[in-house]
């Protein structure tokens, strides 16, 4: 039940992954047909991000209010009709309103799904789960960057992005006959339902032990405030939770992840690499990294820690940033194999680290009572920031050059590195009921 559950909601991750990484090859075409400019470009490329901040807005009311798995039912539908209005798209307007349709699904599934993994998962596995939600959008960007390949000799941009909504129809199948978290459950009463959810994600538990779980769970609930308000994240005990989840986020955007997913051709063509074909078969290069990666990550989350791992995962993108930097700068067409060399290792750092973690720190730090409204606020700092980076690199670049931008995205890792140092806690192998009673200050 536990490996369907976690297939299923990691799922939802293999769509903002597809969505997000395969406009890479379809925007030279939708740029040319529609004489879209740099500033369309942008827009067009961070409708998504931008509909996910929306998205992130809703999800914060929807998954308390309606639960967890209704959520992921809606955003299903989103992402199905998203998918063919983008491929269907008559021009350039229609297809910003698509793509940010798509954005709102990837916010609000961005939050409910790793919500409903950590929910389900046992303690000492829920860092791995969690991060499958991180391996599938890497998964997503990988086939995503493959069918571009595979499309991009026949200009058939439309079916590069109709073609997401296949999978939105197996997952809107599979949640539908999916249970729906257990804390969620607790929260409306439902403890018996509760405790058959437990005892059939965790079959060695056995009742009695899933019924002391539901217990637990049922204790925090009460202990927790009764009406929690936005207000209740400036308290001294919510506020360093809130500020860390938000900060982490935004010093994960500010890496420049996103903006290689989306351009990664157009960086590839700066870094030296010419014809359309060259610079997608490196980019599908970058997909696999970015793959293995995250499972080197589901393996090592739970043993090294997060704090360690977030660490190392910036101080790697900083190095890597750095060796990009220089090599734009030489201006040498010969120095192109190290750029793209030093693209690996950067994804490699990244998808290692601080891809996931900002997204299990999240789903572990705030209490129940409050983890959707909190979830919501780190999920729109992020996809604001995101929507900022993705919208602004093709100006910067034409401004500035590509040198100078990744320059900049080298100091922000650097700054994420003395910032992880100084705050990141360690949430390892402790229940969601342990870290609320202990609060974040006991965990660092």
């Amino acid at each position: 039940m536990l490996i369907r559950l976690v297939a299923l909601a990691a799922l939802f991750g293999f769509l903002f992954g597809f969505d997000e990484g395969v406009i890479a090859g379809a925007l030279p075409f939708i740029t040319k047909l529609f004489g879209i400019t740099a500033a369309g470009e942008g827009m067009v490329t961070s409708a998504v991000p931008l509909g996910a901040v929306a998205g992130a807005v809703l999800a914060a009311i929807w998954a308390d209010a309606l639960g967890r798995r209704m959520v992921l039912i809606i955003c299903s539908l989103l992402f199905g009709i998203g998918a063919l209005a983008s491929g269907l798209a008559s021009g350039e307007v229609v297809l910003v309103v698509a793509r940010l349709l798509l954005g709102i699904a990837i916010g609000a599934s961005a939050l409910a799904a790793p919500m409903f993994l950590a929910e389900l998962a046992p303690a000492r596995q829920r860092g791995a789960v969690v991060s499958a939600f991180q391996l599938m959008i890497t998964i997503g960007i990988l086939v995503s960057y493959l069918i571009d390949m595979m499309l991009e000799p026949l200009g058939a941009w439309r079916w590069m992005l109709a073609l997401g909504a296949v999978p939105a129809i197996v997952t809107l199948g599979g949640i539908w006959f999916a249970p729906e978290s257990p804390r969620w459950l607790v929260m409306r009463g439902r403890n018996e339902e509760a405790e058959a959810v437990i005892a059939a994600v965790q079959p060695g538990l056995g009742r009695d032990a899933a019924a002391g779980m539901v217990r637990d769970i049922a204790a925090a609930q009460a202990a927790a405030p009764k009406s929690p308000d936005w207000s209740g994240f400036l308290s001294a005990r919510m506020r360093p939770i809130a500020s860390f989840a938000i900060i982490a986020f935004l010093l994960q955007q500010v890496s420049g992840i996103n903006a290689v997913i989306y351009y990664a051709p157009t960086i590839l063509g700066h870094a030296g690499f010419d014809g359309a074909s060259t610079q997608l078969a490196a980019t599908v290069g970058i997909g696999i990294v970015n793959v293995l990666m995250t499972v080197v990550a589901m393996f090592i989350v739970d043993r090294l820690g997060r704090r360690p791992l977030f660490i190392i995962g910036f101080l790697g993108a900083a190095a890597s940033l750095a060796v990009i930097a220089m090599t734009m700068n030489s201006g040498d067409p010969e120095m192109a194999p190290v750029a793209l060399v030093g693209l690996f290792v950067y994804i490699a750092f990244f998808a290692v680290s601080l891809g996931p973690l900002p997204w299990i720190y999240m789903s572990e730090l705030f209490p129940l009572s409050m983890r959707s409204r909190g979830m919501a606020m780190a999920s729109v700092a992020n996809w604001g920031c995101n929507f900022l980076v993705v919208f602004l690199f093709p100006v910067v670049v034409a401004e500035a050059g590509a040198a100078v931008t990744f320059a900049i995205f080298c100091g922000f890792c650097v700054l994420g590195a003395v910032y992880a140092w100084a705050r990141a806690p360690e949430t390892k192998g402790a229940s969601l009921e342990d870290l609320e009673k202990r609060g974040l200050a006991a965990t660092a």
